[in-house]
């Protein structure tokens, strides 16, 4: 493949970082995986999530849900207050991959990461290597979120990125499909060892 790769893009859950709602609420039911979906799927679902991640406060989203679940406000209440069990810690290859590509010093390492605003300070908390990217762009503080145009227009801009030059890697394919529109090398990442394998394709030294 050839093309002149200058730039690396990151997701961060799912990519650098595991993290699912089922961690947390498989500990609240139990194991009982029927209780879990059920909750996950008609309750605090990932629609409602997403809102938090395009800047809706918590509060806000609290108060919706609940009304509408009367019957489930401390488990609703759970998801934002024990959120930190949500996460299984990083994805050991993946960080190692990012290390590596950074140390290099052939790239400019970014991360677009669609994040609630009010959990970012405890995310760099719970994982120091958010630290070491270039440039962060989190989408509840920008209040616009992936896959839409407009995240990804911000950090081209923000950054001097030229699509073109960048690779974006993340774990969701709707928002690879959304970049790749904009000219971004897109890479979905479904394990570490396919990321490993596609990153190579693009014959980056590191």
């Amino acid at each position: 493949m050839k093309c002149k790769i200058d730039t690396i893009i990151f997701d961060l859950g799912g990519v650098l970082v595991d993290w699912k709602p089922e961690y947390l609420y498989r500990k609240v039911f139990n194991g009982n995986e029927k209780k879990v979906q059920w909750f996950l799927n008609n309750v605090c679902t990932s629609a409602w999530n997403a809102e938090q991640d395009g800047g809706r406060t918590i509060e806000e989203a609290e108060k919706i849900k609940i009304a509408e679940f009367p019957e489930h406000e401390d488990l609703i209440r759970l998801f934002y207050s024990e959120w930190h069990q949500m996460f299984s810690g990083p994805i050991e290859e993946n960080v190692a991959l990012f290390k590596a590509l950074k140390a290099s010093g052939n790239y400019k390492i970014y991360a677009l990461t669609n994040w609630s605003a009010e959990k970012w300070d405890l995310g760099l908390e719970l994982f120091p290597f958010f630290n070491y990217f270039d440039g962060v762009v989190v989408s509840g503080q920008e209040k616009m979120r992936k896959p839409y145009p407009e995240i990804y227009n911000l950090i081209f801009d923000k950054f001097a990125i030229n699509p073109e030059n960048a690779i974006f890697i993340d774990d969701n394919e709707e928002n690879i499909i959304a970049a790749k529109t904009l000219k971004l090398h897109g890479i979905h990442c479904k394990s570490p060892q396919q990321l490993l394998k596609e990153i190579h394709s693009f014959k980056l030294i590191f």
